[in-house]
């Protein structure tokens, strides 16, 4: 049971932070029919700036609004220049473009921190653990699940219930009628990405104490963020919350109880050789099997 326990909040730990992605890349991909591949790249970028804020100043609030602020910054940067010129280009266009980003804010990782791995830390105050049914937990990753829930709530709150979230919904809606009503939909695109940046800036600030801060360190996780949100639902928050914590818990439990399922049938050296392997395939074949069931995803977005 402890290790149950365990596996299942490292599950929704996951989630939690798949989910701080997803939101983000939710707006841009579901909301603006922008198909952004560098949002990774911006998650990694937030973690780097988070962990050169925290070497200079030991301060994790310093840190976290580096790497929120520096997001944001980088994504209105990016979308003046590059993305803002990619709206009315097919899809093949804006995932080569994006693609592209990737290859050069990696390069770039490697050329200002270098190719291997800092040191992000973390808050003193959540360094320790807490008992949860007589098993210790990291007090940090339950911080990372009470963000997320605070970023889900704020989110749902604002685009089903603030006039700023109505012309969101109806620029997603028909962008052309809203314009005519005098919504200044271009401003409104720019404020959505330099927004998604900053929550992909917030996600690689969080991600940076558990996991590598190294160039490269955005693209696995973007491609879990992008069946994250085709699960769920795309364009919809409620669809990328849940969405994330299914997946999250899918891959966190699959990778711990596939190849002990395996073990325990096959020889060890069988199991140890392909358990990692189904393991990994997991999330994918949740996917398929939510799709093949509804093709919209969890949650799809209503419009209308």
């Amino acid at each position: 049971m402890s290790l149950v326990l365990t596996q299942l909040l490292n599950g929704i730990q996951l989630g939690a932070l798949l989910f701080l992605l997803s939101a983000g890349l939710t707006l841009v991909f579901g909301i603006m029919n922008f198909i952004n591949l560098a949002h990774g790249s911006l998650f990694m970028m937030g973690a780097y700036f988070a962990a050169s804020a925290f070497a200079a100043t030991e301060s994790f609030s310093a840190a976290m609004l580096a790497g929120i602020g520096g997001g944001a910054l980088l994504g209105v940067i990016v979308e003046r220049l590059i993305v803002a010129h990619m709206y009315e280009r097919s899809h093949l266009h804006q995932v080569l473009v994006t693609f592209g980003m990737v290859l050069f804010f990696n390069e770039l990782a490697r050329i200002l921190w270098g190719a291997t791995s800092i040191h992000a830390g973390s808050p003193k105050a959540f360094s320790g653990s807490v008992e949860i049914l007589g098993n210790p937990y990291p007090s940090y990753r339950l911080l990372i699940i009470a963000l997320s829930l605070a970023v889900a709530a704020g989110l749902y709150f604002f685009i089903r219930h603030t006039r700023l979230g109505m012309l969101v919904r109806a620029s997603a809606s028909r962008s052309d009628i809203a314009s005519a009503m005098g919504v200044n939909v271009v401003l409104l695109k720019r404020c959505l990405f330099a927004f998604g940046a900053a929550l992909a800036g917030l996600a690689g600030v969080m991600a940076g104490p558990i996991t590598s801060v190294q160039p490269g360190m955005g693209e696995p996780i973007l491609i879990m963020t992008l069946v994250v949100i085709v699960t769920g639902g795309i364009g919809s928050i409620r669809g990328a919350f849940f969405g994330a914590m299914v997946i999250g818990i899918a891959d966190t439990v699959g990778r711990v109880y596939i190849p002990m399922l395996l073990r325990a049938t096959f020889e060890r050296s069988v199991a140890q050789a392909i358990g990692p392997a189904l393991a990994s395939i997991m999330i994918y074949l949740l996917m398929a099997c939510v799709l093949a069931l509804r093709p919209q995803g969890l949650f799809p977005v209503k419009h209308g």
